[in-house]
C-alpha cells in the first residue's frame, strides 16, 4: 500500500481534518514519551479529542481528556503502593471503565500487564498468578474472594479503590518510564494450560491501514466492545478507538438484549463480538428487536472462534450487510479480513489477507503447497506476538510463524480453516478435519450446535464423536428449549424430525464421506466454552 493509498484511506475515515498545531503537537510529544503504548494512544486522543466522550458504562461518561487526567492520578496512587516499571501486576475485571483505566495507568509506568481471565476458577488464578510472578492485582469485587489466599504473596487492589483513587491524587504528569510496560495475554487454553503471550507495539502504519482499507471504521463512531477486554481481540480495540476518537460503549456482562438496546441508544456503528454472541442477539424475538432501532450498525467484527455454518448470513438478514470474520490468533494477530461479501458468496471463508500481512500454505515438509490444497497455515505479519512469557514460540518457517491450523486457500485467493493441526484424527489411514463435520451439523434444523473431536477405535485407529447440543426433542437426552433462530433462518424448507444417534449419523452419512460419520453421538444441554466463546474440547475428552 504506498503513500497515496494510505491518505486515501484515512480521509476516508475521518482522521485528515483541520486542528490546531499545539494539538498535533501535543499528540506527538505523548508518543514521544510513551511509544506507541496504551499510555501514548491514551495522550494523544486527549491532545485530539479532549472533550469528546471517550468511555460509556453503567458509571457514567467520561472524556477522552478526563481519561487521561484520571489515570495520571492512578498511576501516582499505585506508584505510593509500590507498583513499578517492570514489575508484573494482574488485571481481572469485566468489561468496564475501571479495566480501561487501570489497563493505561499501568503503561504509563512501564509495568507489564498480565490480562486474566474472568472465567477462570479461583484455583487457575492462583497458578497464573504464580507462574507469571505477578507482584499486584488490580480486581473487580467479585473475583477478590477466590484470590484472598494468596493475599500475603501479592498485593490485592479493588477496583472500586482504584477509581476513588483516581478522584483524590495529582494529576500531574508522570515521567517517562525507561522501558516500554507490555501486555501479556493468555492464550484461549482451549486444548492445554493457557499461556502467557507478550505483545509488544501495535501494527506499523502499513498494517494498520491496510486492516482499516478492508474495515471501514469513521472517527467518532461509537464502539461497543462486548467482547471481553482481557481477550486480545477487545483489548486491541481499544488502541483502535483511541486513535479514531470513538467513544467506546461497555457492558459487564454480554445479553443480546442489551446490546441490541445499547445499539439504540448510543447509535452505535459498529459491535466488536465473537460469534457466540450473534447467536445471542438472534435469539432475541423479533418483536423485541422491533422496539430498537439498530439501523446505526454499520460494522461487526467478529474474531476469537470460527464462524458456525450459516450464522453470519442470517445475521445479516436482520441486521444489514456488517460481519467481517477476523482470522488469527493472540500469536499471530489479525491474519486475513472476510468482508460481507465475501460470507455471502463464499460461506465460510476466513477471507484474505490485509495489506502488510501475507499467508503461505505448507506441507509437512515445509514446502509451500500450489493450487488449492490443504496444509498447515503460516503467517507473516508485524502483528506477530513478542513470544510467550516461559520463552517458549511459535514455530517459524522463513520468517512465517504457524498458527496452529489447517487450512486451503481457493481459486479466489480466499482463506478457509479446514481445522486446527491438533484435532486432525486418521480414520482408515484417511485424514479426517472435525470442523468439517461441525458445520454440516450446524445447518441441520433440529441441531442449535455441535462439537466433535477424535476418539480411540480399535478397528479404524480413530474416528469421531459429536456432542450435540439440540434445538428440538430427542429421544435420549434432555431438550433444550430455546429456539435457534439462526438455524430457521437458513434451513426453512428443511423437515424437522426427532433426533437420535441414527438420525444425526444418518444425516452426515448422506452428505460426507462414510469415514467421517461419528462413532459416537452424546446429547448435552450446553457445550462447555472459555469467554470468547471457543469450545472447551479437552473438557469433552
Amino acid at each position: 500500500m504506498n503513500a497515496v493509498s494510505m491518505a486515501r484511506t484515512a480521509a476516508r475515515a475521518g482522521l485528515l481534518r483541520p486542528l490546531r498545531p499545539d494539538r498535533y503537537l501535543s499528540a506527538a510529544r505523548s508518543y514521544a514519551a510513551y511509544g506507541t503504548t496504551l499510555a501514548g494512544a491514551c495522550g494523544s486522543a486527549a491532545a485530539l479529542y479532549g472533550p469528546d466522550p471517550a468511555i460509556i458504562d453503567a458509571s457514567g461518561i467520561i472524556t477522552f481528556g478526563q481519561l487521561h487526567a484520571r489515570t495520571n492520578a492512578l498511576a501516582h496512587a499505585l506508584i505510593n503502593r509500590g507498583i513499578a516499571a517492570g514489575q508484573y501486576v494482574g488485571l481481572c475485571a469485566r468489561n468496564r471503565g475501571a479495566f480501561v483505566e487501570a489497563a493505561i495507568a499501568l503503561s504509563k509506568l512501564g509495568v507489564h500487564a498480565v490480562l486474566l481471565n474472568t472465567s477462570m476458577a479461583g484455583a487457575q488464578l492462583i497458578d497464573i498468578i504464580t507462574r507469571e510472578a505477578i507482584v499486584a492485582v488490580i480486581a473487580d469485587d467479585e473475583f477478590i474472594d477466590a484470590l484472598r489466599p494468596i493475599g500475603h504473596q501479592v498485593l490485592l487492589i479493588s477496583t472500586d479503590e482504584t477509581r476513588h483513587w483516581s478522584e483524590i491524587h495529582t494529576t500531574s504528569a508522570l515521567p517517562r518510564p525507561v522501558d516500554a510496560g507490555r501486555t501479556v495475554i493468555l492464550t484461549s487454553g482451549t486444548t492445554g494450560i493457557p499461556k502467557g503471550a507478550r505483545r509488544g507495539s501495535p501494527a506499523s502504519s502499513t498494517t494498520a491501514t491496510g486492516i482499516l482499507d478492508v474495515i471501514p471504521y469513521r472517527r467518532g463512531e461509537a464502539m461497543l466492545i462486548a467482547a471481553p477486554l482481557f481477550h486480545a481481540w477487545g483489548f486491541a480495540h481499544l488502541a483502535i478507538a483511541f486513535a479514531l476518537g470513538a467513544p467506546i460503549v461497555l457492558q459487564p456482562r454480554f445479553d443480546g438484549l442489551a446490546a441490541t438496546a445499547a445499539i439504540a441508544r448510543f447509535r452505535v456503528g459498529v459491535l466488536v463480538a465473537v460469534p457466540i454472541m450473534l447467536r445471542r442477539m438472534l435469539e432475541v424475538p423479533e418483536a423485541l428487536h422491533a422496539d430498537h432501532n439498530t439501523t446505526s450498525l454499520r460494522i461487526v467484527p467478529l474474531s476469537g472462534s470460527a464462524i458456525p455454518a450459516g450464522l453470519a448470513e442470517a445475521f445479516m438478514d436482520r441486521f444489514g450487510e456488517v460481519v467481517y470474520n477476523l482470522y488469527g490468533s493472540t500469536e499471530v494477530g489479525s491474519a486475513s479480513i472476510a468482508t460481507p461479501d465475501d460470507l455471502r458468496r463464499a460461506p465460510g471463508t476466513a477471507g484474505r489477507p490485509p495489506a502488510g500481512v501475507s499467508i503461505r500454505i505448507l506441507d509437512e515438509q515445509d514446502h509451500e503447497i500450489s493450487g488449492i490444497g490443504s496444509g498447515r497455515i503460516f503467517v507473516c505479519s508485524d502483528l506477530a506476538f513478542d513470544g510467550y512469557t516461559n520463552g517458549d514460540s511459535k514455530t517459524v518457517v522463513h520468517g512465517y510463524m504457524s498458527t496452529g491450523d489447517i487450512g486451503h486457500i481457493d481459486a479466489d485467493g480466499r482463506l478457509f480453516i479446514d481445522g486446527r493441526d491438533d484435532d486432525m484424527i486418521v480414520s482408515g489411514g484417511e485424514n479426517v478435519y472435525p470442523r468439517e463435520v461441525e458445520d454440516l451439523l450446524a445447518l441441520h434444523p433440529a441441531i442449535l450446535e455441535a462439537a466433535v473431536i477424535g476418539v480411540d477405535d480399535d478397528e479404524f485407529g480413530q474416528r469421531l464423536h459429536a456432542f450435540v447440543v439440540s434445538a428440538g426433542p430427542t429421544t435420549n437426552a434432555t431438550t433444550n428449549a430455546t429456539t435457534n433462530a439462526m438455524t430457521n433462518a437458513i434451513t426453512s424448507g428443511m423437515p424437522h424430525e426427532t433426533l437420535d444417534t441414527a438420525a444425526v449419523q444418518a444425516y452426515v452419512r448422506d452428505h460426507l464421506a462414510r469415514y467421517k460419520v461419528p462413532r459416537a453421538v452424546t446429547f448435552v444441554d450446553a457445550l462447555p466454552r472459555n469467554a470468547t466463546g471457543k469450545v472447551l474440547k479437552r473438557e469433552l475428552r
